[in-house]
């Protein structure tokens, strides 16, 4: 038995995932199982809990900073796993991935300028350019049987016409599961040069990479003036709850001015817990996550033979990374409430409803799998009873 089989004893906690008055507010009901949010079911790699249990033990807290440390733990991690050559020193610290996106939109660009998402596309993006006073230009992704990808003609239509300063670029893609390929992301930065626009490459789940896809940063271009990348270790190791951001800007005119803005809000440190639990995490880390890839892999496989032989009225969007699903109802012809009905009220799974990523994708949902493969069997056979007792 794999060690992600395992099933923790029911801990006094507060997760969201399962907090009852938040499942009410969500889906309507409090007794789901619960695959709603990008976190995990499995225990930390040790080595981080080893070293959290270290400085507890050591009983105190005094200032403690150390940077440099996780920079070139970040950087030395990233050669390794994806050859890609970062230079620790213009990296900065932020509380997190969406503290760090919604910093760099009010520096890179004004109020009333246009911000491009490419929907459907996680639900926090819109948030984060409407409370920044932007406004949201979408580029749809296309669709074709299942498989995404980027409409380079309606990204130039937008880039010229629609007042676009910044593209906000998920990869690997959040919720459709693509890991961009280097042909489509060299298109994507020759358009975004042509047309004077900031990449923002949002890659916090660039280490959950599938065995047919091969993970290409956008700072693994020579094309460096207008990109930032931000990552975080939260998505790799289950660290949510106690994880900073991590912004790499290889333009140093940028870097300098990002540096000076996150600096002057007394931003652009972490605790001494995240500091060290970061560092443990990318030195220490790598065997326990090659085996959770491995795992997640399996759970996938599994899922695809499931929908396939059992329940053809579901369709599955292959992911090429993350640990996110995106399951495709179409086929039923439910209107949006009557999705929700049969999934939240009949099937008992919470499950993130399409309309977060995309207005106009009510028939679909996301579905968290970083959990253990039994939760992913029941769950399935739940859905396969409620939507055959539906039809």
């Amino acid at each position: 038995m794999s060690t992600f089989d395992f099933h923790h004893q029911k801990y006094q906690h507060t997760f969201s995932k399962s907090d009852p008055a938040t499942l009410q507010s969500l889906f309507g009901a409090t007794d789901l199982l619960p695959f709603w949010i990008a976190d995990m079911d499995f225990k930390v790699p040790q080595e981080i809990s080893d070293e959290l249990q270290r400085l507890v033990n050591r009983g105190i807290y005094a200032y403690e900073f150390h940077n440099d440390a996780v920079f070139k733990a970040i950087s030395n991690w990233n050669l390794k796993r994806h050859q890609l050559q970062l230079n620790s020193k213009l990296f900065v610290q932020v509380p997190g991935v969406l503290t760090g996106i919604a910093l760099l939109i009010r520096a890179l660009s004004k109020e009333g300028d246009g911000v491009l998402v490419q929907a459907p596309v996680y639900h926090h993006f819109y948030k984060v350019i409407k409370t920044s006073n932007r406004k949201i230009v979408n580029s749809s992704l296309k669709n074709i049987d299942g498989y995404y990808s980027m409409d380079f003609k309606d990204l130039e239509q937008k880039f010229q016409f629609e007042n676009v300063k910044i593209m906000l670029l998920c990869n690997p893609h959040n919720p459709v599961g693509r890991v961009w390929n280097r042909s489509e992301l060299q298109q994507l930065i020759d358009l975004a040069n042509t047309y004077n626009i900031t990449i923002i490459s949002d890659e916090i789940h660039s280490d959950i990479i599938y065995s047919k896809a091969i993970f290409n940063s956008i700072s693994s271009f020579k094309e460096k003036q207008h990109i930032a990348v931000l990552g975080s270790p939260a998505k790799t190791f289950g660290m949510q709850s106690i994880a900073s951001g991590y912004i790499y800007i290889p333009n140093k005119r940028i870097h300098k001015q990002i540096k000076h803005m996150i600096s002057a809000l007394y931003l652009d440190h972490g605790n001494a817990l995240t500091t060290f639990a970061t560092i443990a995490a990318y030195t220490k880390g790598e065997q326990w996550l090659n085996a959770l890839v491995i795992y997640l892999e399996k759970t996938v496989n599994w899922i695809q033979e499931f929908v396939k032989t059992q329940l053809p009225e579901v369709k599955l969007t292959n992911p090429e990374g993350t640990y996110q699903i995106w399951l495709d109802f179409r086929k039923l012809e439910l209107s949006d409430s009557e999705l929700k009905k049969l999934v939240y009220q009949k099937a008992k799974l919470a499950l993130a409803p399409g309309l977060w990523f995309d207005k106009n994708q009510p028939q679909f949902m996301r579905m968290n799998i970083a959990t253990p493969l039994t939760n992913i069997q029941k769950a399935f056979k739940r859905l396969k009873i409620a939507i055959h007792e539906h039809t």
